[in-house]
């Protein structure tokens, strides 16, 4: 039987608790962009890196229980906005990419409305709300990458049971301005590129570099399960592992990524037909 040592439980707190927490840590992280010694990626090329070292795609639109589809046509907008902050920026040797560096504070006056965020355990609208399915993008993308990811935040909640999931969960990186960044290090010797945008269908992503990939990766999880809290609700565990081969397809590592618990919204046991 598995166990785990810090057991999550939903967090109630005040309306001025969380305005003031947000307040300090966007403070906080303004003045790491201002001061710290990293040098953050903000070169962008129209012009397209030669080779295509990992691609993947993701649906615009999901019909999911109890949100309006309203909330996801809006999402699609906020998307398209952000992409184009994000398309084509260069992360050269030693360089950081910051996520919310690059896209910058989500407002009304640049044209983002309101979308589906997950608020201390709760779905309501947020003005830009949605682009957590970006973030989810490049950490996955980035993961089939030698690029390093430096800061990531996982999930708190597992909104929704299981449709049709591609990918294990927890493979995915959270969100929301500025506080929850993404930053992913290239400690390579070569450029790396980001190329996202949108079809009818799908968001798209794109790691590129100018030189072909030596190594190819398959990311999977091990030791899923989900414990009842004594608190009265379920938590879901797992962890993360990628395995890492030569371009002969001979597996040379196994390397652990990050593992993951978050309070399911939803009751896991139902049986078939709930």
């Amino acid at each position: 039987m598995q166990k785990v040592l810090n057991s999550l439980q939903p967090i109630k707190r005040s309306k001025t608790r969380i305005f003031l927490g947000k307040k300090f840590y966007r403070i906080k992280r303004y003045a790491d962009w201002a001061f710290d010694e990293k040098r953050y990626a903000r070169i962008k090329s129209e012009e397209k890196l030669e080779t295509v070292v990992f691609k993947h795609k993701t649906p615009l639109l999901r019909r999911l229980k109890d949100v309006d589809m309203q909330m996801q046509y809006n999402k699609v907008t906020n998307l398209k906005l952000a992409a184009k902050r994000l398309n084509g920026i260069v992360i050269r040797p030693g360089e950081t990419f910051s996520y919310w560096r690059l896209i910058g504070r989500t407002t009304r006056r640049k044209g983002y409305v309101d979308g589906m965020i997950l608020h201390y355990g709760k779905v309501r609208s947020g003005v830009g709300g949605g682009l957590c399915q970006l973030s989810n993008l490049i950490y996955w993308m980035t993961l089939h990458t030698p690029l390093t990811v430096t800061e990531r935040y996982r999930h708190s909640y597992d909104v929704f049971p299981d449709s049709k999931r591609s990918q294990p969960f927890g493979s995915g990186a959270t969100c929301a301005y500025n506080y929850l960044d993404l930053q992913i290090k290239n400690d390579t010797s070569e450029p790396y590129q980001l190329v996202v945008y949108l079809t009818d269908q799908s968001l798209v992503g794109e790691w590129r570099s100018d030189r072909c990939a030596t190594k190819t990766y398959k990311v999977y999880e091990k030791d899923h399960w989900f414990t009842l809290e004594q608190w009265g609700g379920y938590v879901r565990h797992n962890t993360i592992y990628r395995e890492v081969y030569n371009m002969n397809q001979e597996i040379i590592d196994d390397e652990f990524i990050t593992e993951n618990h978050a309070i399911t919204m939803y009751e896991p046991f139902l049986t078939q037909g709930e």
